[in-house]
């Protein structure tokens, strides 16, 4: 909380986009003074662009340009040869091209005018779209400034390069998460009622995707590369960018492509677990509704923290200079604020979809051990919630800080991967260990799951669940593995076709916006929310089917079938899981034991 609210007080986000002046007045917007700069705090709500008085020999010096700028309302787009062209440029377009403190009718009659007014003759320009600058159109200045704005660009370092790239494409990140958004909605309600042929079209739809994705990434890279206007350090960064995202999308693409070959013999009894989850969901019709309360919440959040975020990156102070000018000096320890935001992220939007599967998993537990199938219990969901706020979010909160441990190292590995990638050996063993956290996160995901859903059945603590559910699944995995991957791998896909196609969409939106954009950055930014987006609706399936089975699990060690201790299964589930073992090799005699006749010959049957 202290970090948000210092950088909410001292960041100014609206700098890096729209521009300020040399008197410390942010353009396009009502400013406060500074103390002991007379011409700041002015309302420039209607000088929205930056024009700099000597444009044609800008010099930079410590991320500074030498020349005074101000807020203007409109770029000269003809040349001016005198101070009387520049009184006229005033007076018909509103536009003051001079020092604010000098009257327009006195920029003919004052002595010192040639020194508080732009340099003669001044060039035609144009508002730049991104900046807000105005660019001189002149050849020979054009040449001058773009090689200082350049610069000043590659100068920058990566933190504010990001930033600036997440400002520019802020409409299209956002278009892009609705994007991915109706692509969530429209894969709840296929999974709500699917069939053969739909899981048939999506598989294809996969395919289609994930070739395609591949394929214009690496022409992407190929036409960035051999592209001879590139010069920016943003633009060199897009190519590096491409060209991992290029070979880990080709990776993907062929492992899926080998995993739906493989698996394809299995899609009917996927459908039939589909069918099953439905059935159940059907039960409860509001858990459809609790991804888009997540995802409202998820998206506050997000909002909440990109705008802590920027508030970061632009947090300095004003100080005046010498004449009156403002300066804007960067505050230490802002780079380590703001890695201490960044595990925020992780940390908080794991808790917000570890909440979300403790509500699923209560209300799926509660119905399962429900006697009467035909009479489902009122409001299981408002009375899960309610279970969550007042006893388990703690269990919540433990969960998804483990998660947040072990992605940390991710992150840093990929951060050392990417300072010692010219030493091979370095680069073996910064792969090796990336892959073990990778295997080692998604294991605790599966593992978590399962302990939220055991802290709903018994009310235990984190810790005590985790126990239990491990105790639970290794008794009984050669019964529950085979039939939950093959439901997981097709969630998986509708996770894997969200991603591709918002992102897609991104290749061709940023593609078309190329100068001084870190667009790749805010790229992998909108795929990372597409993927949050598509699990937070999906895993209502996904924490639906591992939460019956493991309700399963538990209600065959607990009864046996008899008339004193039934089943709370249902027929359907109870034959689908023979029918899925009987395709799985190496059955023990454990796991096929609550299928066959009782010892005393009594047939089991489940509670109907």
């Amino acid at each position: 909380m202290f970090i948000t609210g210092y950088a909410l007080m001292a960041g100014a986000a609206e700098r890096l986009v729209l521009g300020y002046d040399s008197f410390g007045n942010i353009c396009g917007r009502k400013n406060a003074p500074v103390k002991g700069a007379p011409l700041s705090g002015q309302d420039m709500t209607n000088k929205k662009y930056v024009f700099f008085l000597n444009s044609c020999n800008l010099e930079m010096q410590s991320l500074k340009v030498s020349s005074l700028s101000l807020c203007v309302s409109s770029c000269p787009q003809e040349q001016l040869n005198s101070l009387e062209d520049l009184q006229s440029f005033a007076r018909n377009n509103g536009s003051f091209l001079c020092i604010y403190n000098l009257n327009v009718s006195s920029y003919t009659q004052n002595s010192k005018a040639a020194q508080l007014c732009p340099t003669l003759p001044v060039p035609p320009s144009k508002s730049f779209p991104l900046f807000n600058r105005c660019v001189p159109q002149n050849p020979e200045c054009y040449s001058k400034y773009a090689t200082v704005l350049i610069s000043m660009v590659n100068e920058m370092d990566v933190f504010h390069r990001i930033l600036s790239g997440i400002l520019a494409g802020r409409d299209t990140v956002i278009g892009l998460s609705v994007l991915a958004l109706a692509f969530s909605l429209i894969l709840v309600l296929a999974f709500r009622f699917i069939r053969t042929l739909l899981v048939h079209t999506l598989i294809a739809l996969v395919v289609f995707g994930l070739l395609f994705v591949s394929g214009v990434l690496w022409w992407l890279y190929y036409d960035y590369r051999n592209d001879p206007s590139t010069e920016l350090e943003t633009e060199k960064e897009n190519v590096k960018f491409l060209l991992g995202y290029a070979i880990f999308s080709t990776i993907v693409t062929v492992v899926l492509l080998f995993l739906i070959f493989v698996l394809r013999k299995r899609l009917r009894f996927t459908v039939q677990l589909f069918r099953i989850v439905g059935k159940i969901i059907g039960r409860i019709p509001f858990l459809l509704f609790q991804p888009l309360w997540t995802f409202l919440i998820l998206v506050v959040f997000w909002v909440f923290w990109v705008a802590v975020l920027l508030s970061l990156g632009t947090a300095g102070t004003a100080q005046s200079t010498s004449g009156g000018q403002v300066e804007y000096r960067a505050l230490s320890g802002i780079c380590y604020m703001a890695w201490y935001h960044f595990v925020g992220l992780i940390w908080t939007s794991e808790f917000i979809l570890a909440c979300q599967q403790m509500v699923v998993a209560g209300a799926v537990v509660t119905c399962y051990f429900n006697r009467n199938k035909n009479s489902p219990p009122p409001h299981p969901v408002l009375s899960s919630i309610s279970v969550l706020f007042c006893y388990h979010l703690g269990t919540a909160a433990k969960g998804s800080f483990l998660i947040t441990v072990l992605r940390i190292p991710r992150i840093v590995l990929l951060y050392l991967y990417n300072i010692l990638k010219q030493k091979n050996n370095a680069k073996c063993l910064f792969k090796c260990c990336f892959c073990w956290f990778c295997c080692q996160e998604s294991c605790l995901r599966y593992f978590n799951q399962h302990a939220y859903t055991t802290t709903a059945i018994n009310g235990t603590n984190f810790c005590t669940s985790a126990k239990d559910a491990d105790c639970i699944l290794a008794r009984n995995s050669a019964k529950l593995a085979s039939i939950s991957f093959f439901g997981d791998f097709l969630l998986f896909l509708g996770k894997v076709f969200v991603v591709c196609f918002t992102v897609f969409g991104g290749l061709m939106a940023f593609n078309y916006h190329r100068e001084l954009q870190a667009w790749v950055v805010p790229l992998l930014l909108v795929g990372f929310f597409a993927y949050l987006m598509s699990h937070s609706f999906l895993s209502v399936f996904e924490v639906t089917a591992d939460a019956m089975f493991l309700c399963f699990a538990i209600d065959m060690e607990t009864n046996d079938g008899t008339a004193e201790k039934p089943y709370f299964v249902d027929q359907e589930l109870l034959t689908f899981v023979s029918q899925s073992n009987k395709l799985t090799e190496g059955q023990n005699h454990r796991s096929t034991r609550p299928f066959h006749d009782s010892e005393d010959g009594t047939e089991l049957q489940p509670m109907v």
